[in-house]
């Protein structure tokens, strides 16, 4: 079982959000930083995966609507191969 952490607070960008995600859930080198990218890198994970994304609130003031399409592939991501996804604003 993998546990991941996720903080909006500490994606103050674009490029950084992206950074932080890699990172965190130590995703490959080939990772393009981009919602495609996140995407594959997702659908990969498996079922017994928890991701925690805290301070979602404050992702969205940091990048705008752009947190929003970040956070719905998650979701979607979620839905679609099983993990766990918690969300706290």
């Amino acid at each position: 079982m993998s546990v991941f952490l996720l903080d909006g607070k500490d994606m103050t960008s674009r490029e950084e959000a992206y950074c932080v995600i890699k990172t965190a859930m130590q995703f490959p080198d080939w990772f393009g930083s981009n919602l495609d990218a996140l995407a594959d890198c997702l659908g990969e994970l498996p079922k017994d995966t928890t991701i925690c994304f805290v301070n979602t609130a404050i992702l969205a003031e940091n990048i705008g609507e752009y947190a929003e399409k970040i956070l719905d592939c998650f979701r979607d991501l979620s839905e679609e191969c099983g993990f766990q996804l918690i969300e706290k604003k």
